[in-house]
């Protein structure tokens, strides 16, 4: 599985480079691009809340362009800064939150697809993928690479896209329902993955005592060791 998501990003690289590299003969702010993909997520969150699932998965698909181009136009072009990683990272949970938010605007509202049950789980999913940007983010400042678990950015945005944008409210919005409710899950079971990463790498193993292993010895009633005799052979 992971050697077949390899192989799509690569050919997803292959596909933008074109892109990437006009914009760094143009040498344009990667920030304005981090801010340019933050836009359009939010107006493909607004789309979700409206209902048009369909149309935002489309939306969000295209968002990813910008995840990708600006840390490449950054690195060609010598801009990498740490208030461009801050900034990116920081509009990154923007656009998770939104995203999320819309689809829970979206079971809440007055229609055929309401649904207090799916409102909770898209909660319990915009609090699970907040779990997983900060356990590594703090991880990070202790200087340990949590970049572990089942479910990486990426991978949550395809989830929020890719089904949205080919099956829309299909089957009565059930691939909906279960792609949100899949994305719960896994945000949860990767916060705890690093959870335990981190402890595992922060907490010392305890040292065993050696014990050393002394043999018998055939001591007499004084104290005095009593000699050893050898076995006589077998006849």
């Amino acid at each position: 599985m992971k050697s077949l998501w390899d192989s799509i990003k690569k050919g997803y690289l292959r596909l933008i480079e074109p892109v990437a590299n006009y914009l760094v003969r143009r040498r344009v702010n990667p920030n304005v691009i981090t801010t340019i993909g933050t836009l359009c997520t939010i107006a493909a969150a607004v789309t979700y809340a409206f209902g048009h699932i369909s149309i935002g998965g489309w939306i969000l698909g295209l968002t990813a362009l910008f995840d990708v181009l600006d840390g490449i136009v950054a690195r060609r072009t010598g801009r990498e800064t740490k208030f461009g990683a801050f900034y990116d990272s920081t509009l990154d949970r923007v656009s998770d939150g939104m995203i999320l938010a819309g689809l829970a605007v979206f079971y809440a509202t007055d229609t055929p697809r309401h649904s207090v049950q799916m409102v909770i789980i898209c909660l319990l999913a915009i609090i699970g993928t907040f779990l997983t940007s900060y356990t590594r983010a703090r991880a990070d400042a202790l200087g340990i690479d949590a970049k572990v678990g089942m479910l990486q950015r990426p991978e949550r945005v395809v989830l929020l896209s890719a089904p949205q944008a080919f099956f829309g409210l299909a089957f009565n919005g059930l691939v909906l329902g279960i792609i949100v409710s899949v994305l719960a899950v896994t945000s949860w079971i990767t916060a705890v993955q690093r959870i335990a990463f981190v402890y595992a790498a922060t907490t010392p193993r305890p040292v065993r005592p050696e014990i050393s292993v002394e043999h018998p010895t055939n001591a007499a009633p004084d104290g005095t060791r009593a000699p050893v005799h050898a076995p006589s052979p077998r006849p």
